[in-house]
């Protein structure tokens, strides 16, 4: 008899009289709406701090130390721009936050 490999993406079975592994529960965090490229009525009101333009990109996502932050970039000008609780955050501080240890 041959042995077959395991499919890829399946998980090995317990040995036997083990317990099953667990996943950690994440925090449950509020949904963001979404914004929309396309249309209008959901499109978020945000614009350049550096020239006013309304042709921005924005993300939200986390750096390498876990800060979350607000990243805007402006097609218009090329200003870019990141916050956190708020407060913009200089490019210094970004690098600082993203570099590894």
């Amino acid at each position: 008899m041959s042995t077959r490999p395991p499919l890829s993406g399946s998980r090995p079975a317990s040995a036997p009289g083990s317990a099953p592994t667990r996943r950690r529960r994440t925090r449950a965090t509020a949904p963001v709406p979404l914004g929309s490229l396309t249309q209008r009525e959901h499109r978020r009101p945000d614009s350049c701090r550096g020239c006013g333009s309304g042709r921005v990109t924005r993300l939200s996502l986390n750096l390498t130390d876990g800060t979350p932050v607000e990243f805007t970039s402006c097609h218009r000008c090329e200003h870019r721009s990141w916050e956190h609780a708020g407060s913009v955050l200089t490019v210094q501080s970004v690098l600082d936050r993203t570099r590894k240890l």
